[in-house]
């Protein structure tokens, strides 16, 4: 099982060096803001758990665990192709993100087809026709400064003609002109009905790990553009802010599908709520 908390072990441990049965709740406060989960979620958690003044194991996992939302299980997909919408800010691993999805349905033995519907850098382009080279799964793409309607209108056109199960569209990320990207991803979402139906299907917003509490606002932002259906949290190796999953879980509403760990095809894990909150059990109790 990958434990999420790696980077917070340390913090946790100046806090109680000894793991227990039990922890005060002044102990437990301390250890969750270091995980950075926020303050007023930290007072609700402590507001829920028994009375007493020490927490047991068992009661904190119980609700930890009643602030994720458990993601819709996948069914065989019947109306071909299954459309989804990737969507975050620059820098948050977005690109990345969409070829480990992509390898992933591959390496499940569906078929799979790209739209770099994300035309405002030209580097975005490229980095995903890179890797729809590298996993050898066909791409969509155009020249930058292109409608990116066009480009999901033709993907999944293409995708229908060629029966193909999954489609996965990018998008731009530029939240500093949210009115400019709000006219965009409501167009996209416009066309992508339009080519097909009821797409697309799911709406994926990626968040950096590492950013904390601070990518609540993001998620914000992108679910009054165009909504939200599931999260993906990407760079969770790397921060010591993995408490911050309780924040936006709480907050967004919305089932997180996976987490990133890592630059590779397969770095991509689904989301257990379960693993999750053992993982920063397992560093504070005996």
């Amino acid at each position: 099982m990958f434990n999420f908390f790696k980077k917070t072990a340390q913090s946790i441990r100046n806090i109680t060096p000894a793991k227990q049965q039990k922890i005060s709740k002044e102990q437990l406060e301390e250890i969750l803001l270091e995980a950075d989960v926020t303050y007023e979620l930290v007072e609700e958690i402590i507001y829920y758990l028994p009375p007493s003044e020490n927490v047991s194991k068992e009661a904190l996992r119980k609700v930890l665990l009643s602030y994720f939302i458990e993601p819709i299980k996948s069914q065989e997909i019947t109306d071909k192709p299954f459309v989804e919408l990737v969507f975050g800010v620059n820098g948050a691993g977005k690109t990345t993100t969409i070829a480990k999805l992509a390898f992933r349905y591959k390496t499940n033995g569906e078929s799979v087809l790209l739209g770099a519907a994300d035309t405002f850098r030209a580097a975005a382009i490229a980095q995903l026709q890179t890797w729809a080279k590298k996993l050898d799964i066909p791409i969509v793409a155009t020249k930058q400064g292109h409608d990116p309607s066009a480009v999901a209108y033709d993907t999944i056109s293409s995708a229908i003609a060629k029966d193909i199960d999954r489609v996965i569209i990018d998008t731009a990320g530029r939240l500093h002109t949210q009115s400019n990207l709000a006219k965009e991803l409501q167009k996209i979402v416009r066309i992508c009905d339009k080519a097909k139906s009821g797409a697309p299907h799911r709406k994926i917003l990626i968040l950096d790990g590492t950013q904390g509490n601070s990518a609540i606002n993001q998620a914000h932002a992108f679910h009054k553009m165009i909504g939200i259906d599931a999260l993906i949290i990407t760079k969770l190796d790397g921060t010591a802010k993995g408490g911050a999953l309780f924040s936006i879980a709480k907050e967004i509403q919305k089932p997180i599908l996976f987490v990133g760990i890592g630059e590779g095809k397969a770095n991509l894990i689904p989301f257990v709520k379960e693993n999750f909150v053992d993982s920063l059990l397992d560093e504070i109790y005996a």
